[in-house]
């Protein structure tokens, strides 16, 4: 078991850095391998996030090109390691135990609903919320980095994702940009950057890897493809900004793990368990939340000991909050309430799903949100340009 290394190494202390070199000020401690006076004296900090780039998957399929050759640090992400949260984190400069974003299926009791956080919409589908009249500024109350550094700033998202409700809260401040491939979003950053010489913070992020990884597997042509893409672009995309008194940091939300047929898990298989809860599933298929009904809780342990004990591991939540799996220091009084009774958190490549009404049956070939190392080990990308 693989966890976060909040005191000096994960998404959360290189967040921190970089909130400390334009002045904000963070409760978390500094990244222990990036310099803050390089960030300080630097025009341009362009953090560029490629979703789904695991540590061990870039040693073993990049090859030599700039990603590995600047590869600075193996630090870690959040838990659980997924998008929703570890790219809030991004975002906030939060860690989980304070943003309180816990994975793709969260239950909001503010909304009384089980949600799809980064849609901001019902699990079951539908509309986004904002379109009935629901203000997400319900949930995702933190003020974004974007309306705190002192420096320019600016986000480059993918169209599909530009005027998503997410987006939106947690980009105030921001000038966005948005692309649709990957020639436009690199076009767009040297653009930025070439615009004047005052100061900036530039966030890109990047999506189609992990888009790939989910639908191929990580050994697919596809995937192992683009990331030589990426090695190269982000090669030329270097030429361009030399001498531009930039630094660009590269890094991810997680890695992934394949997840064979013979990993897969579905509750239906499970009916006895299904019957001791009171909401469907949260969080992530490789962690998963369990919300309770005080009545079955004994019928609850007993059935995952018995039944799933070689699948996963079993602990109440609040025994993950105070062992620290989402953080230092105090809590969101929310969070409790988004992590359900129990956490199921899958071992070696196992997943757990469920499927409400109307969901297709459906596995994903690549899975994240666990704490295995290919999950939680991000790498850190430094290249002085």
């Amino acid at each position: 078991m693989h966890l976060p290394n909040y005191k000096d190494g994960s998404i959360v202390n290189l967040m921190s850095s970089i909130m400390r070199a334009y002045g904000e000020r963070s409760e978390y401690g500094l990244l222990r391998s990036l310099d803050l006076d390089v960030l300080r004296k630097s025009i341009n900090v362009i953090l560029f996030v490629i979703d789904g780039l695991g540590y061990e998957f870039l040693l073993k399929n990049v090859g030599n090109g700039i990603l590995k050759q600047h590869l600075q640090d193996k630090i870690t992400s959040v838990f659980p390691s997924t998008t929703a949260t570890g790219v809030t984190t991004f975002l906030t400069g939060l860690a989980p135990q304070q943003h309180a974003i816990t994975g793709w299926f969260m239950f909001v009791k503010e909304l009384g609903l089980v949600t799809r956080i980064l849609p901001f919409n019902p699990r079951y589908g539908g509309l986004a919320l904002s379109k009935t009249g629901i203000d997400p500024m319900v949930v995702f109350n933190h003020k974004p980095l974007s309306a705190r550094l002192k420096a320019e700033t600016y986000y480059l998202i993918p169209q599909h994702l530009f005027e998503s409700d997410y987006t939106t809260v947690t980009s105030t401040g921001a000038e966005k940009y948005s692309y649709q491939s990957l020639d436009d979003c690199l076009r767009a950053v040297k653009e930025i950057v070439g615009n004047n010489r005052n100061k900036k913070f530039m966030y890109v992020y990047w999506s189609e890897l992990d888009s790939l990884s989910h639908e191929f597997g990580l050994a697919g042509t596809e995937v192992i493809s683009h990331l030589r893409e990426l090695d190269h672009s982000i090669l030329t995309l270097v030429d361009a900004l030399k001498g531009s008194s930039s630094v660009l940091l590269i890094t991810s939300d997680h890695g992934l793990v394949d997840t064979e047929t013979m990993d897969r898990i579905s509750l239906e298989e499970h009916p006895e368990l299904a019957q001791t809860l009171t909401l469907p599933l949260c969080g992530e298929p490789r962690a998963a939340y369990c919300y309770v009904h005080p009545s079955k809780a004994r019928n609850f342990r007993d059935y995952v000991h018995a039944h799933l004990g070689d699948y996963c591991h079993l602990y109440a939540s609040q025994d993950l909050i105070r062992r620290h799996f989402f953080g230092l220091h105090t809590p969101d009084p929310r969070l409790q309430d988004r992590i359900g009774d129990y956490v199921l958190i899958m071992k070696e490549h196992y997943v757990l799903k469920d499927f409400i009404s109307g969901e297709p049956t459906h596995f994903l070939r690549a899975n994240h949100g666990g704490v295995s190392s290919e999950e939680m080990y991000v790498p850190l990308i430094n290249i002085p340009c």
